[in-house]
C-alpha cells in the first residue's frame, strides 16, 4: 500500500468512499443545471436572481468541493502510479494543488461576491 502526505484521505477505503460521494454530488448538480438549462431557459437577469438565492449558493459551492476532492484523488492516483520519480511526482502534485486551490478560492469569490 501507497502511502503518502499528499494522499486526501487516511487510507485507500476513505479515498474511495470520498471519490463515490463526491461523484454523487456532481452528477446531481450536472443533472440539476443542464434541466435548467434545457427546460428552464433564462437571460442573465434570471440565472443572477437564481444564484442570489442562499440555498443555489451552498449547493454550487458543495459541487465546487466535490470537484476539489474528486480532482485531488483522482490525480493523486494517477501521479501515484505514473510518476516514479519523487521529485517530479511532488511537484506535480503541487502545481495541481496549487491550481485546485486557486479555483476553489476564485469560485467561492464568484458566488459569495468576497
Amino acid at each position: 500500500m501507497v502511502t503518502s502526505v499528499t494522499s486526501f484521505g487516511r487510507s485507500g477505503a476513505y479515498d474511495w468512499m470520498v471519490q463515490r460521494v463526491s461523484a454523487v454530488v456532481l452528477a446531481v448538480y450536472t443533472i440539476w443545471l443542464v434541466g435548467l438549462t434545457f427546460f428552464c431557459p433564462m437571460d442573465y437577469a434570471g440565472w443572477s436572481e437564481l444564484f442570489s438565492q442562499t440555498w443555489v449558493r451552498i449547493f454550487s459551492l458543495m459541487a465546487l468541493i466535490a470537484l476539489g476532492a474528486h480532482a485531488w484523488i483522482g490525480l493523486w492516483t494517477v501521479t501515484t502510479d505514473y510518476l516514479k520519480n519523487g521529485i517530479v511526482r511532488f511537484l506535480a502534485q503541487a502545481a495541481a494543488g496549487a491550481v485546485m486551490f486557486i479555483y476553489a478560492i476564485w469560485g467561492v469569490q464568484i458566488l459569495w461576491g468576497l
